[in-house]
């Protein structure tokens, strides 16, 4: 439910889906340089600390490498810091108590989004219910009903009925 591994999951599964559905080649030197980035920024409590999430982080080194945005880049920079502004939103959405499993199926829908808006490139995602099969885990507390992926048990519709015995009738 909660380390900095989910930043490294986040960045691989973004640039692996370029690399392998795009004409931009995304090489394993890219992916490479992606975990150096988010490695620079993705700490162990970090999030609660200072308000930045390694994952928004990686997928923000993604979209610059994807991008080659440097500092002062023009709109490079700008498209880069706009996808990590949307992405912290998704994660800040989750939070109370955050869940790193939550906030990489939330960043990865964002970044798909936005590279279908930004430039056309429709990632290949199937879109099964996704439910978490662990929030009994999580050491701060699952979000329950709070989060989307939670797997809500089956309720039993008749669990607060009055049961009332049948008796044949008699005509």
């Amino acid at each position: 439910m909660l380390g900095c591994e989910h930043a490294y999951i986040a960045a691989g599964a973004l640039l692996a889906a370029l690399k392998n559905s795009w004409s931009k080649k995304i090489t394993n030197e890219d992916i490479r340089e992606a975990f150096e980035r988010t490695a620079k920024q993705a700490h162990g409590g970090y999030c609660g600390l200072t308000g930045v999430c390694g994952i928004a982080a990686a997928v923000g080194a993604c979209f610059s490498i994807f991008l080659g945005a440097k500092c002062g880049s023009d709109n490079e920079q700008k498209i880069t810091m706009d996808a990590v502004v949307k992405v912290s939103q998704a994660i800040t959405d989750l939070t109370g108590p955050g869940c790193c499993k939550a906030y990489v199926r939330a960043s990865l829908s964002v970044a798909v989004n936005l590279f279908e808006e930004k430039f056309g490139i429709m990632l290949p995602v199937t879109n099964p219910a996704v439910f978490c099969k662990d929030s009994g885990r999580h050491p701060h507390g699952c979000r329950k009903e709070k989060c989307p992926y939670y797997n809500m048990p089956a309720k039993d519709l008749f669990a607060d009925t009055i049961h009332l015995p049948v008796t044949a009738c008699r005509t």
